[in-house]
């Protein structure tokens, strides 16, 4: 027999958002279908009897699941997984003898942004820390529109020409027999196609270099890639190139440490970035321009056209224009980090494009992307798409269209006057192609201009610190090894000897690779006069500050309460912070029978997740912590990633020290006393203590 329903006994009240209701636990707003419909069960499903069947009329029920079916839309080919947040930028000094864009006419106007970074190869559910591009795009909604530096933290691509994209990303993508591997390049078909490919080479520099496994996008420069036009409201064009430089300087990972932090916290940039914005130490980037004119691109040894080529910052000094922040995370990951939608043919007045063939390309194929992956024409209507500036078209219709034009006319030219007769152009205001002079014949070329693909792979090369060459050297070695064939091993080590016989030496040696092969056959020979580029290294910029970073603390039962204190306040100056790790999440007793709840179980909060770490530790916690893995591991895992640790004369034997007096390895420091934690500190400004042995 069924039950009757139980009488409620909530209130419903009118509130501004829509009808609420009092519940015993407050005001809620009333659950409602997509059509407004109150709902008064969302537990059952409406059946006929007790037992028996659901019956078709339930339109909830229907309305649910139909939703749910849909939920998912087509992730992106590439740079599926990202993470974005709002902010603003902010104009330094008027640029109106450069461009007449809006956003650059007054000293500290601010322009609202949204800015998306990513992984290149991988699936929406890969790992933070794979060894890849990373895609670093801003949406700035301008008083004129929206434009969308769409770029990536590398400043060159693997390919010349657009033609060869699709070609590109199959190479790197998973194998399509077998579904792997995911967001890696190890693998064969990847490097047969870059083997195959001497253009790529410059690029094949950055992506092994520390570059590609950034310890936070927080710490990562970005690129605009491409020469675009600034074009001022006389006409006059100049050259730009697009630099963001982190506030916070550049800081990256070893390989082994990507590996196990993708392993231990496989969101690891998410949480960095999403806890950086919370606690309000919010990211910034200086936006700088390389500004060049056609004498400078005339005589400038490569093509600047070529988007596998950079200029030197020593040859054209990148000036510091305006200020990116980050100060806001998404509300709704899906409505704002998904469905954001770049184009790189999204500029305003005063910018302008150039004859880039990639950056041609993707103009042409950026609106097909979000046709496809949005679903329609009417991408524009999501609201983390729409301009913030007054927009008006004629456009109309087309699949789930949120506006349509107002008034009579919906074509143009016509004869209606006012509002009857909707928009019309502006030739005062309106955006003007740069009226370059262009003329030749049709054909499929690269041009001669492009042809050196060696001289500016060699100068990255050289322009890297020791430390930094042998990781790239590392990365080569680890990538190749994963490749099956040795023939295109070999064709790699071939291209490498253009670059440096020493590099192309030692990943042979690595690989067990003999002979050593001929060097592969160059349109140009390598040039040896391009002088090392100190800007290229990520080691000669240390930002020499630890703000932003963090201390992983290793405590037990008995630590010293005012060694903790002061290691708190040092971090707090430095504008860093202290994270707690133990061997139970509930906490430690401290020395002055205070309790300290910690952030991290040992085997939860490893020191690979921490920039520096500390062992404040009593003589019977040590020896507690010496007997568990995970703990040995949180200290030769720091040891072996060269980070600085201070540690407690009761920690020397978790070190692996025979006592104190064998401490005098560089980066190890003693915390016999509170005033140590600011002299630990100060040292932990070089985040890495690479001459360690």
């Amino acid at each position: 027999m069924a039950k009757k329903a139980a009488k409620s006994d909530r209130k419903t009240v009118k509130g501004n958002g829509g009808e609420t209701h009092q519940t015993a636990g407050g005001e809620v707003p009333t659950l409602t279908t997509k059509q407004g419909v109150p709902v008064a069960d969302d537990q059952n499903t409406l059946t006929v009897g007790e037992r028996g069947p659901a019956a078709l009329e339930d339109f909830h029920f229907r309305e649910k699941l139909f939703h749910f079916d849909h939920e998912r839309i087509p992730e992106r080919v590439v740079h599926a997984r990202g993470f974005a947040a709002h902010g603003y930028f902010e104009n330094y000094a008027p640029l109106d003898k450069l461009t007449r864009a809006g956003l650059f006419q007054k000293k500290g106007q601010r322009t609202p942004a949204f800015v998306r970074f990513s992984t290149v190869a991988g699936n929406k559910g890969s790992g933070d820390l794979a060894r890849d591009v990373r895609g670093f795009a801003v949406k700035l909604y301008t008083e004129e529109g929206n434009w969308d530096i769409v770029g990536n933290n590398i400043p060159v691509f693997f390919i010349q020409d657009a033609m060869k994209f699709p070609d590109l990303i199959h190479a790197a993508k998973q194998e399509p027999d077998r579904g792997f591997p995911q967001a890696q390049t190890a693998h064969d078909n990847f490097w047969d196609f870059i083997s195959l490919t001497p253009e790529s080479m410059h690029m094949v520099m950055w992506i092994m270099s520390d570059r590609t496994i950034p310890r936070s996008l927080r710490f990562m420069e970005g690129f605009g890639v491409h020469s675009f036009r600034m074009v001022n409201a006389k006409g006059e064009s100049t050259f730009v190139k697009f630099h963001w430089k982190p506030k916070q300087g550049m800081q990256s990972v070893v390989w082994n440490e990507a590996l196990k932090i993708n392993g231990a916290d496989p969101d690891f940039h998410r949480r960095d970035m999403w806890g950086a914005i919370e606690s309000g130490d919010y990211p910034e980037w200086e936006l700088g321009l390389q500004i060049f004119d056609e004498k400078f691109a005339e005589k400038f040894d490569f093509d600047v056209l070529d988007p596998t080529k950079i200029i030197p910052e020593e040859e054209v000094p990148v000036t510091p224009v305006g200020r990116l922040v980050l100060n806001r995370n998404v509300d709704n990951f899906f409505a704002e980090t998904e469905q954001v939608a770049f184009c790189t043919q999204n500029i305003v007045p005063g910018i302008d494009f150039t004859n880039d063939p990639l950056l041609q390309g993707r103009n042409f194929s950026y609106l097909d992307t979000q046709l496809k992956r949005l679903g329609g024409p009417n991408f524009t209507h999501i609201p983390i798409n729409a301009p913030k500036c007054p927009y008006h078209t004629l456009q109309q219709d087309g699949h789930m269209a949120m506006e349509n034009p107002k008034g009579r006319a919906n074509y143009e030219p016509n004869s209606w006057g006012g509002a009857e007769g909707g928009p019309r152009e502006n030739p005062q205001r309106g955006f003007h192609s740069y009226p370059a002079e262009e003329a030749g014949t049709k054909q499929r070329l690269r041009p001669e201009s492009f042809s050196d693909h060696y001289s500016q792979a060699r100068q990255f090369f050289i322009s890297q610190t020791e430390v930094e060459q042998d990781h790239i050297t590392d990365a080569l070695v680890f990538e190749l090894s994963k490749v099956d064939t040795v023939a295109i091993r070999a064709r790699m080590v071939s291209h490498l000897r253009n670059i440096d016989e020493d590099l192309a030496k030692g990943v042979a040696k690595g690989l067990r690779l003999s002979p050593l092969p001929r060097a592969a056959d160059a349109a140009r020979p390598t040039r040896q006069d391009l002088k090392a580029s100190p800007a290229l290294s990520i080691l000669l910029n240390q930002p020499e500050t630890f703000s932003g970073r963090k201390i992983g603390a290793l405590v037990s039962d008995g630590a010293d309460a005012a060694l903790l204190t002061a290691l708190e306040k040092a971090a707090k100056k430095e504008g860093a912070k202290v994270a707690y790790v133990a061997a139970s999440v509930g906490g430690v007793k401290l020395s002055d029978g205070s309790w300290l709840e910690a952030d991290e179980k040992i085997d939860g909060g490893p020191s690979v997740v921490f920039d520096a770490v500390a062992l404040v530790l009593s003589e019977k916690g040590a020896r507690e912590l010496a007997a568990m893995p995970p703990a040995r591991d949180f200290v030769s895992d720091a040891l072996a990633h060269k980070k600085f640790i201070g540690f407690t004369e009761e920690a020397v034997a978790l070190l692996g020290l025979s006592g104190p007096d064998d401490a005098g390895a560089e980066g190890l420091v003693p915390l016999d006393k509170a005033g140590d934690a600011a002299r630990f500190l100060t040292l932990c400004r070089h985040l890495r203590c690479w001459t360690r042995a």
